[in-house]
This record gives C-alpha cells, structure tokens and sequence, in this order.
C-alpha cells in the first residue's frame, strides 16, 4: 500500500479525537487544544465516555455515537483498546488515523507486537491506513490540522518534514518557528505501522504545496519501496535526509526506539546517493541545506573562488571547502591580469582573492567581475569582515549591483554565495541578500559546507540522468555453469567454495582469472610446478581457513619445483601447529601473475539485512581492513555507477597513473564491478563474495584470489525469483521475446535499457514529424537528453517499457530501433498510462499491435486494473488500434480535442482467454 487513502490523512473534512481530556499536561488535553485552536475548517469530535464536553465542543461516548463519518481519527488511548478501535472506525468509514499511543513491540516486547498485527489486521479489510503507533502526530498547517501534541503550531510554508522521532519532530518545530520557517507538512511517523517513508515520498512527491523534502531517518522497513519512491521523489525536487545511529552505539539504540533493524550505515548512504537524495549530518546543516538549494542556484563542478576582504577568514573557507571535499579554483592569466588591474599591489595574487581590509564596495564589484568572467571556476564565495575603514553595507550593495547587471542575470551567470561576518553591519547586508534570493552565511565554514551541498546535490542528481555507455559483448554469461558449482557443493553439505571452484564461478560470468590447478600433495604440487615451468604461488586448500596468509597458508614466487615441495610440507606443519583441527584438502598451485606495476584491489558481495546484496570495491591486499579505503554501491550496476563508486575511493587517485606508473584500465575495473553485480543478481545463493586480491594496470584486470560463501535461498528464491532480495529491480531479462509480423520480419521485444537513450533519439530523428507530433502532442525534431534520459531509465519496479530492436542486433546501431511501448503505475498499482510510437516505416505493419499486446500482457499480470491515456482525435489509427483491442473511447471535457481511452484489464484478459 502507498498513497491511498492518504488524502483523507492531510486533507480530512472531519476529525475525530479518540481519547480527548480535560486533563491538564495530558496527552488528550494537548490534542484536542492543537486540534481546536489550529484553524481546522472543519467539525472535530472529541470521543470520552466519560466527559460530556471537551472545549465547548460536545463529547460522544463512543465511535458509534458519533453523528458523522470521521475522516480522520485520532487516537491517544491505551495500546490494548487500539484494535478494536481500529476495527469500529473501519466499520463506520473512516480511513485514515493517527495512533499516538505506544506499547506496540517497542524494544522487541511480543505482547506490544500482537497488538500491532492485530491493529494492521483491523484496518487491512477496510483500507484505513494508520500512521504510528507511537509518534507525536501530523500537521497540515496550511489546512489549520495540528493532530499532535507539539507544544507551537508550525508556520506554513513549502518544506516537508518526516520524522521518525517525535523529540525531533518537537524540536525542529520550535526551531523553525523562531526563524519563520513553515511548513507544508510535518509527520512523526513513529513506529511505522504502516505509513513509511516510501509512501510519504510517493505523497509528497506529487503535493503542489510542497517544494522540498526533510526527512530523519532511523530505519527503513521497505527497502525496495523506498528507493523506488525515493528516485521518483528526487527527481521532482529536492530530497535532503538526516540518518541517525551513524555509529554501531547508535545504531542499536535506533534500534531498540523503533523496533526495526537499522542496517549497516555506509550502506544507507550508498542507497541515499543511488536515490537522488541530500544526505546531511545535523538538523542545522538539514535547513542550511534546504535553504541553499530553495534558491535555486546551480553548479558546474566543485571548484570554489573565494573573494576576500580577509586573509583570515579566505584561509578558514580553503581549510573547510578541502576538508569537505571541494577543489579550489585555479584562476586563468587573463583573470589575474584583470584583478591585477582593478586591485592594490598587496593583493593575494591568487585564490583567495584578498582585496584588502580596507576594500570599498568599487574594489568588490571590480574583482567580482573579473571572478565571474573566469571559466575555471564553479561557483564564487564572497566574503566580508567588519572593519573601520570600511562599509560592509556598501560592499553588499556593490556586490548585488554586479550580479544584477551580469549579462543574462542571475540564470546565466556562475553561483555566488555571501558570507558576511559579524552582528551589526553584517545583519541589513544579509536581509539585502536574502531579498535578492542570493544565499548568505554567517561563517566560512558554513558557506563553504552550502557550495559542497550544491556540488553532491548535482552529482547525485547527475548520477539519475546520465546515460551510460554500452557494454562490449564479450562472450554470454554461463549461469548455468556457475550453478552446477553450486549445487555441487551444497551436495557435499559445504557452504563455502574452494578457491578454484570460486574462481570457476568468476570465469563463469566473464571476470578475468589466473588458472588454479588444484594438487593433493606436496610431491603433486611440486610436479605441477614443473608443469607450469615458471614462479609459481602455493596455496593450502581447506574449508576450515578462511584467510590463509594468516595462517602461513600462501608462499609466493616459488621458482623451483623442490621450493614448492619443501614449502608445502613446511605449510602443512606451520598449520599443524596452529590449528590441529583444521581439515586439509590439498594445494593450489598458480603461476605468478605477470602484471608489472599492478594495484591490489577488492571487489566483493556483502548481504545487508535491510538493502540486501551490496558491492563492495576498494584498495585491497593483506592489509585491507587495516586502510579501512572502500566505497559500496548496490546493484544493478552500469557504467556510469560502477565508475563513480571507483572514484569515492582513495585509491582511485592512484589508478589515474602517476610518475612513471601508467593509469589503470578503469573500463576494465567498471566491467568488473558490473559483473560481480550480475552475480548478486543471478545467484542468490551467494551470501558472501571476496576477490582479494584484484590485480589491476594498464592492461586490464585479473583476480588472483577469489572466497564465496554460500547460504540455502528460500524456496523460489532462484534465477529471476532471486531478484525479489534487490532493493532495485534488475533488468527484467525474462520480459525478453521475439515475435514475428504478418509480413514474416521479426522483432526481439525487450524491457528499455538506460543505455538505449542514442537509439531513442535515433528513433524520433528517423520518424516523421507528423507522427512524433501526435505521441507527444506537441512538434518535436529530438528529445532533450533530460526528456530522454527520463524515458530510458526507468524504474522496473513502477514502470516498464518495451523496445523493438532487431534480434540478431547485440549491440544495435542508432537506428536500429523500431517501435517503443510504455505504462507508468501510480504508486498503489491500479492504474497505468501508456504511450507507444512506431518508426514511420514500419507504421502499418502490425508492430504497434505487437508491442501494445505485450504491455497490455505485462500490466495485466502485475495485478494493474486498468491502463489509460489521452490521444488526439486525428490519430485515427491509434484510436483504431484502441477499439481492437478493447479499450473504451470518451471525448475530454476539458479539450474536445483530445480522446480519453481506457482499457480495464480483467475484460482484456477474458476477451485474450476466448
């Protein structure tokens, strides 16, 4: 369930308050007092059977007893009443209600548990949807609903705010209003019952009133739905998140005030990044951050000029922007010659510009100019220090003269972000500023901490958007190869793989590995020495070690056959010695690897408990969990993401080359990540990968060692079923089917890949104009890359779209695509729009027809009620095509011109079984 029934939560006509008092300091007190004095146009029925008036406003007994159908309910009483509550308030109609109380499986309790199923179980038939239990309320304040019991009515305003935490909820509230921020909604969400996150970013995404998105985040129940709804949420407008229980600590007391898993940290922020979303680290940097990005300012990159009348506070801004990540600018010859012109010899001569203490507003404005006009920079900080010898008031107007008569005013022009020091002038330049909507800050730290808010912000909305490269086919994927390994070793009752089988699986799906020979002794290993005929490595070969160097289990760089044969037998008794237990299998026996000038990397797959499979890559090697250097990425993964999780790495700085060392192959290293992301996809059976080393230069990739563990998947839990784990749907390859037209030419229909946005374009270029016209309703010669972008990369988890390419065509050219189809489902799955286009040429063929079956096919198998769309009246063969296949036609009231046509689904698949 996601956003039904969540408008009568937001936008109730009625509300009841279950639980009301006269009470002094209680809870009922304080709601019904929020509830009453808010400004609610609305009736709100207090419910006590014990009092006959709470407010001047009459008391009912019971749910029965009131006169009308609450919207909205809330409840405040004790957590054993709750469900049959619940239940009556479903019987009588209502469908939204907010339970405040608690007692509901905080901490693990199993009698609060019960009373939560048995609430969600009363609500279930009647579709009344619950936020809480244990939460602080809603407030709607342009609606006048404050249903909690925060002590101030918020302001209104255009910034959501969803809590898990009602102290947080309580505090920003406070905060905000002394600092005249509003609010359009505030939501304690609390324990999660049954409104999430997901389903308020599904909400929120589409409310008109709001224009940025705050959450505080302790857990998340529903990986998938999150992401989906979070995505979806970034894309519209800005979604900036707090994640508390940061360290291990924390985490368990999250865990123990929520009663939900909280997951790994560095996990959450790959999902957050993957998402779109802002994350922030404290509540002030949360509004800074919303405020920052209301401006609407944007940035190129992560390179900052600072403009100075301070060396001071330039170099307090330098230390901030690098510790925070950011670069600063390097200013061009022909801007330090305009600044060397405009300013006093004892300038800086560089970034930051320090124009002197005494600097006049002239001196700002000329220097500012001379920033503006540089290309190497991304965006400018300028900055002031109260001094006497100047006016920090004129400096300010000085600046904001500048930027208003930059050539094409404030959209065309680099960002500028302000930051004036001090209390007395400092306070009318910054009321100057914020007028002008140019974003100011009260230090250094804090201006530099915004510019880096924009620089993220860009990239994680970049990441949404770019398209990534096709990959080379190199060969198909051998599942089944890897999955005989697997239930090979699942047959000997093992969990976990030898190295060789391990490698085997690697080389199953196209990553790169060095032959293992596998020997049951150390005169076997020294003969398979001779056989290799060069340096050799020796390994023990036991499912009892796990980490062998450890244990003296690796010897490297053995050049003789009698070295590998007195190595072995002194490995034998080092780890007789050490772990008498263990069982010995034998050796493997490799040859060194001729890498010169290699990287030691990690790729590997961890399961986490809430986002499941993760990949893992970083600098790897013995020394690996001591440098601590990695970043994490879920799958699936393409080009442009494998590449940015090789870049949150330290180690990527030293895979772009240096000195004499050439740069490593970064294509190759992506594939690698792709693939191990694969793996995640098509065997589930795979709890845990590590190939440590990855060997990495110039001319490629090779994994040297490579540790799988294993774990039993539930039952259906394999192949395609297996996805279902994936906090993001992977690429649905079962949808993939060729079908043939009348005149005998066949066409392979297959979900759309972000890669396929070249072929789109290709596609629209190639159709005539009349045709692109009536799908898009208005002429078009090309999608703009966001529109194609938009189209291409989809969520297969709330939408699908078909292409028609050739079959034999792996890697299609750009004109090789024929025909698209597409639906897009609200976020509860009962209805879905389309849109389907044709190549020109091909128009008449019956392609249409094919790829609107196949949709039609696949909506009505997810469970989708109906599928919709407008046409124009003059697209007679569209409204043709329509009446085939059993879609109802209406004229739209608001435009005659355009033609509504439905199709309800359970009359479409009798109609397909006849």
């Amino acid at each position: 369930m996601s956003v039904r029934n969540l408008d009568r939560l937001f936008k109730p006509r009625s509300i009841a308050v279950i639980g009301a008092s006269k009470r002094p300091q209680s809870v009922g007190a304080v709601l019904s007092r929020n509830l009453f004095n808010a400004g609610f146009d609305g009736p709100v029925l207090p419910v006590n059977p014990r009092e006959q008036s709470i407010r001047s406003a009459m008391a009912y007994p019971s749910v029965e007893a009131l006169p009308i159908i609450p919207d909205l309910a809330v409840i405040c009483t004790p957590p054993r009443t709750v469900p049959d509550l619940i239940d009556q308030l479903g019987r009588r109609g209502t469908k939204a209600a907010v339970v405040i109380t608690a007692g509901f499986g905080e901490g693990g309790d199993a009698e609060g548990e019960a009373l939560m199923q048995a609430t969600l179980d009363a609500a279930r038939p009647h579709l009344l949807r619950i936020v809480g239990p244990n939460c602080v309320g809603v407030m709607t304040p342009h609606r006048g609903i404050n249903a909690s019991f925060v002590h101030v009515n918020p302001l209104p305003g255009d910034i959501a705010f969803v809590t898990q935490s009602g102290a947080i909820a309580t505090s920003i509230v406070d905060w905000a209003t002394a600092r005249g921020i509003g609010f359009s909604h505030v939501v304690s969400l609390g324990d999660m019952g049954d409104v999430d996150f997901g389903d308020m970013l599904d909400y929120l995404a589409m409310d008109p009133k709001t224009k940025a998105i705050l959450l505080y985040v302790e857990s998340i129940t529903h990986a998938r739905k999150f992401m989906s709804a979070g995505r979806a949420a970034a894309r519209t407008k800005p979604v900036i998140v707090i994640k508390s229980g940061r360290s291990e600590a924390a985490a368990v007391a999250a865990a123990s005030h929520t009663g939900a898993l909280a997951g790994s940290d560095a996990v959450y922020d790959a999902a957050f990044r993957r998402a779109g979303m802002l994350r922030v680290n404290d509540l002030a940097e949360l509004f800074d951050a919303v405020e920052t990005l209301a401006m609407g300012i944007k940035v190129r990159g992560d390179r900052l000029a600072i403009l100075t009348n301070g060396g001071g506070i330039g170099v307090l801004a330098t230390d901030h922007l690098v510790e925070d990540g950011g670069r600063m600018a390097t200013l061009s010859d022909a801007t330090m010659q305009a600044l060397d012109a405009q300013l006093p010899p004892t300038w800086s001569k560089g970034n930051p510009v320090d124009i002197i203490g005494d600097a006049p507003g002239s001196r700002y404005a000329g220097a500012l100019k001379a920033l503006l006009d540089d290309r190497g920079q991304d965006a400018i900080l300028v900055m002031n220090c109260p001094t006497a010898v100047a006016d920090s008031l004129e400096a300010a107007r000085a600046v904001v003269a500048t930027l208003d008569a930059y050539p094409g005013g404030s959209t065309r022009r680099p960002a500028v972000l302000t930051s004036w020091l001090g209390e007395g002038a400092a306070l009318e330049a910054r009321k100057l500023f914020a007028q002008r909507r140019i974003p100011t800050y009260e230090t250094p730290g804090q201006a530099t901490r915004a510019f880096m808010h924009l620089v993220h912000y860009r990239h994680n909305q970049e990441l949404l958007m770019e398209t990534p490269s096709a990959l080379a086919d190199d060969g198909p994927v051998d599942v089944d190869a890897a999955r005989a390994i697997i239930d090979r070793v699942f047959a000997e009752g093992r969990d976990v793989l030898t190295e060789p089988e391990a490698k085997a699986v690697l080389a199953a799906f196209g990553v790169p590995v060095i032959r293992t020979a596998t020997v049951a002794d150390p005169q076997a290993a020294a003969r398979e020495a001779a056989a290799i005929g060069k340096p050799v490595a020796l390994k023990i070969l036991s499912p009892d070690i796990l980490h062998k160097s450890d244990m003296g289990g690796v010897r490297l760089n053995l050049r003789t056959p009698d070295q590998v044969r007195a190595a072995a037998e002194d490995m034998l008794a080092t780890i007789a010695a050490q772990m008498p237990d263990a069982r010995i299998e034998g050796f493997t026996v490799q040859a060194m690897a001729n890498m010169p000038g290699a990287h030691e990397l990690i790729v590997g797959i961890a399961d986490d408990r809430l986002f499941g499979p993760t990949i893992l890559f970083g600098k790897g090697g013995t020394e690996v969990e001591v440098v601590k250097d990695s970043a994490i990425a879920l799958p699936p993964l393409n080009s442009v993401l494998a590449r940015d999780t090789l870049r949150r790495t330290r180690v990527w700085d030293l895979l772009q080359g240096y000195r004499n060392r050439p740069p490593a192959d970064l294509d190759a290293l992506a594939a690698t990540l792709i693939l191990v992301g694969q793996i995640a996809i098509d065997l589930p059976e795979v709890a845990e990968l590590d190939i440590n080393p990855l060997l990495a230069n110039e001319t490629g990739v090779l994994a040297l060692d490579a540790r799988i563990k294993l774990r039993r998947p539930a039952d259906g839990a394999r192949g395609g079923a297996g996805a279902g784990r994936l906090a993001i749907r992977p690429y649905p390859k079962a949808l993939e089917k060729l079908v043939t037209l009348r005149d005998g030419r066949r066409f392979l229909l297959r979900p759309v890949r972000p890669e396929d946005e070249p072929l789109l374009q290709g596609m629209i270029q190639r159709s005539a104009p009349e045709d692109v016209r009536l799908r898009f309703f208005t002429p078009l010669r090309e999608l703009s890359h966001p529109q194609a972008a938009r189209l291409t990369q989809i969520d297969y988890d709330r939408e699908m779209a078909l292409v028609a390419i050739a079959p034999d065509d792996r890697s299609p050219r750009q004109d090789a695509l024929y025909g698209v189809v597409r639906i897009a489902a609200d976020p509860d799955n009962e209805r879905a729009e389309y849109g389907v286009m044709v190549r020109s040429d091909l128009k008449g063929k019956g392609l249409g027809h094919a790829l609107m079956d196949e949709i039609l096919g696949y909506a009505a198998q997810r469970g989708i009620g109906e599928v919709y769309g407008e046409v124009l009246r003059e697209n007679t063969t569209m409204l043709a095509m329509c009446l085939e296949l059993g879609f109802q036609r209406s004229v739209d009231p608001d435009d005659p011109g355009i033609m509504l046509v439905r199709c309800d689904l359970d009359r479409y698949r009798a109609r397909a079984a006849e």
